[in-house]
C-alpha cells in the first residue's frame, strides 16, 4: 500500500507537465527506480483514478542509458570534436533491474566504448550483486556471498573503475572494494567535461 500511495504522489507531481505536453520522457537514473516506474501501469491497474495515467507514466518512462542511446549519433560527433582522453579500464557491472528487469542489455557497455573507455571482460555478468533491494538485509550471508564473487568477476582484469546504473548495487559493491565505484553516467559526463574525478 505504500508503495502506490508512492506511485501516486510521483503521478501526481509529474501529471500536469505530462497532460500540457511538455514531457516526452521521465528519464531514470537508477535502474531499480526506473524498473519500477515502468511497472506503475501494473500497479495501479485496479485504481480507477489512476489506472490510465500510471499506463502514462509507465510508457513515457526511460531508463537514462535509452535516452542517450537515442542521442548516440550526436554524442560521437561531440565527443570527435574534443582532445583526446587517456584510456580508462571500467568493470560495468549491470543490474538485475537492468538487464533482466528492463531488458536493457549491452547499451551501457557499448555507449562506454563508443566513448573512448576501455570496458573489462566480467564473467558470469548476468548474475546479481547480493543487493537486490532488502535481499542484501534479510538474506545477508547470500548477499555477502554473492557480493564477493561479483566483486572478483569486475576486479579480474584490474579495471580503474567499476562502473553500474543502480544506487543500490553501486553501495553494495562499495562496501566490499577499495576500487571506486561510480554510475556509469558520470564516466561519460566527465569525458564530455574533461575534469576526471576518481
Amino acid at each position: 500500500d505504500g508503495g502506490r500511495d508512492d506511485a501516486r504522489r510521483n503521478i501526481d507531481a509529474w501529471w500536469p507537465s505530462i497532460e500540457s505536453g511538455e514531457v516526452e520522457a521521465i528519464v531514470v537514473t537508477a535502474s531499480g527506480c526506473g524498473l519500477q516506474v515502468k511497472d506503475y501501469g501494473h500497479l495501479l491497474r485496479h485504481d480507477r483514478a489512476y489506472a490510465a495515467k500510471a499506463e502514462k507514466v509507465a510508457a513515457l518512462s526511460r531508463d537514462v542509458a535509452e535516452v542517450i542511446l537515442a542521442e548516440k549519433d550526436r554524442l560521437m560527433a561531440a565527443l570527435s570534436e574534443l582532445p583526446a582522453a587517456p584510456t580508462r579500464r571500467v568493470a560495468f557491472h549491470a543490474p538485475c533491474s537492468l538487464q533482466h528487469g528492463q531488458r536493457i542489455r549491452g547499451v551501457v557497455e557499448s555507449l562506454l566504448v563508443a566513448a573512448g573507455f576501455e570496458l573489462a571482460p566480467v564473467r558470469d555478468s548476468h548474475l546479481c550483486c547480493g543487493s537486490a533491494g532488502t535481499y542484501s538485509i534479510l538474506q545477508s550471508e547470500l548477499a555477502t556471498t554473492l557480493k564477493r564473487n561479483k566483486l572478483q568477476a569486475l576486479e579480474a582484469h584490474r579495471p580503474q573503475v567499476i562502473a553500474s546504473a543502480n544506487i543500490g548495487c553501486m553501495t553494495h559493491l562499495a562496501s566490499g572494494t577499495s576500487k571506486p565505484v561510480r554510475h556509469w553516467i558520470e564516466l561519460l559526463d566527465e569525458r564530455m567535461m574533461r575534469a576526471p574525478r576518481s
